[in-house]
């Protein structure tokens, strides 16, 4: 952090509706854009340039100097975005995500950088999509804790159809207007927005939306949802419940909790008309009023039904019980989650299995499901973790004596390679029990 980035933070702790006339100068400090290039991931992929960071590191500081002169006196462009797509969980659908090219990654680090100084004070604590020192667990430990030791009975569950390629660039530049006097910012983030997207070789103009896989994204639309959300739901919405109300959102993913249904069904209604003022409209198959709390399940069973469930950051919750009896909410893995992660597995081995020798294949499917217990083996998840990592197994087995025709190995010589490699048992990595 340079000390002109750590000032803006000291007076935007010191004053939360502290506006801004003089900013762009911190943007092409060099110190700063020279910060921004040592922290961006060398092995991400490249833009349509094609420039590594190991290319543009050899010389950097004329590389940083001449950007530094160029962002000074406005005659920087951000190139194009290259358009690449990944799987999107549970769908057959793609993600579009957009590449930005290596030097427009520090340009964006520095913008990211100085806004973040300004806005993180002012962000909600129901926010915790893209923050530093705020995770997916710490969203899910808040909301478990509220329904269970809260007067909870209903949420609401949403999520917003498309919102990075819907973000509205005219409202999102008023909106950063109101702490942001200084026009060059303003100027030059409008320009990056705008820059377009390079497909199959043509470049297409952005007229709204902002690029997923750019590092100033994510800062937007915590802005642009402050606003359009956060701050509605606490300041507006909130004082017409008769009862306990809260709100957790996690990037376009969000949830609401409610004692009284008149709340939940009021807030239901008045979502949609809210998301239109800014441009955006909910995803009706992922949308939904339901009850939920520690009389939910005693109802449901009395009608002779099913106890709702729903979704949240990639689990699903449902009502339980502690050993003593006492209502609890817990949570196992999405089977939308389980299923796509599985499918990905079973891709990739196919793909390498005849490429990669058999120690590297190992080796980084053991991380694969390390990753996968770091996030999601949480209290009472293992049975889920379990049923998961034996399919992983299966799948590694499977396809490694497909590698020839004739069977390469037996499961007495297949478990012996799992406990070389130090293959890791199910344990509760991340404790989410909120009487502990």
């Amino acid at each position: 952090m340079t000390p002109g980035i750590a000032r803006i933070r000291c007076k935007a702790e010191g004053n939360p509706r502290q506006i801004y006339t003089t900013l762009y100068h911190h943007v092409y400090n060099q110190e700063l854009l020279r910060q921004c290039y040592d922290s961006i991931d060398g092995q991400r992929a490249v833009g349509i340039d094609g420039v590594t960071k190991t290319a543009y590191g050899k010389d950097l500081v004329n590389n940083l100097s001449d950007l530094s002169r160029r962002l000074g006196n406005m005659s920087y462009y951000h190139k194009p975005s290259r358009r690449t797509y990944i799987d999107k969980a549970g769908s057959t659908k793609k993600r579009p995500l957009g590449i930005s090219c290596f030097e427009d990654k520090i340009v964006e680090k520095a913008f990211k950088e100085v806004l973040e100084a300004i806005y993180e004070r002012k962000f909600r604590r129901s926010s915790y999509g893209y923050r530093p020192n705020l995770s997916c667990h710490d969203a899910l430990r808040s909301l478990g804790r509220i329904i269970q030791k809260g007067k909870i009975s209903y949420v609401v569950e949403a999520d917003i159809k498309g919102f990075f390629n819907h973000v509205h660039h005219k409202m999102l530049m008023k909106l950063l207007e109101y702490r942001i006097k200084d026009k060059r910012i303003l100027r030059m983030i409008l320009k990056m927005l705008k820059s377009g997207i390079m497909e199959d070789g043509l470049v297409t103009a952005s007229e709204e939306g902002t690029p997923q896989g750019s590092i100033l994204s994510p800062l937007l639309s915590n802005i642009y949802l402050h606003y359009c959300l956060d701050g509605w739901f606490e300041q507006v919405f909130k004082t017409k419940c008769r009862g306990e109300a809260h709100f957790f959102r996690y990037a376009d993913d969000f949830v609401a909790c409610f004692q009284y249904q008149s709340d939940a069904a009021l807030y239901f209604a008045e979502l949609e008309k809210r998301l239109a003022t800014f441009h955006l409209e909910t995803e009706p198959s992922k949308t939904k009023l339901l009850a939920f709390g520690r009389f939910a399940e005693d109802t449901a069973r009395k009608q002779g039904r099913k106890p709702e469930t729903f979704d949240f950051l990639g689990f699903t919750h449902y009502c339980g019980k502690t050993r003593n009896g006492y209502f609890k909410v817990k949570r196992r893995t999405s089977r939308m989650k389980f299923t796509h992660k599985l499918k990905e597995l079973n891709v990739w081995l196919k793909k390498n299995r005849s490429y990669l020798k058999t120690r590297e294949l190992l080796s980084t499917v053991k991380r694969k499901w390390q990753g996968h217990l770091n996030y999601y083996a949480i209290t009472d998840n293992s049975r889920r973790c379990y049923a998961f990592g034996y399919q992983m197994v299966r799948l590694l087995f499977k396809w490694l004596n497909r590698r020839s025709q004739r069977r390469s190995y037996t499961w007495e010589q297949f478990y012996d390679m799992l406990r070389w490699i130090g293959w890791s048992p199910v344990r509760v990595k991340v404790d989410l029990c909120p009487c502990r």
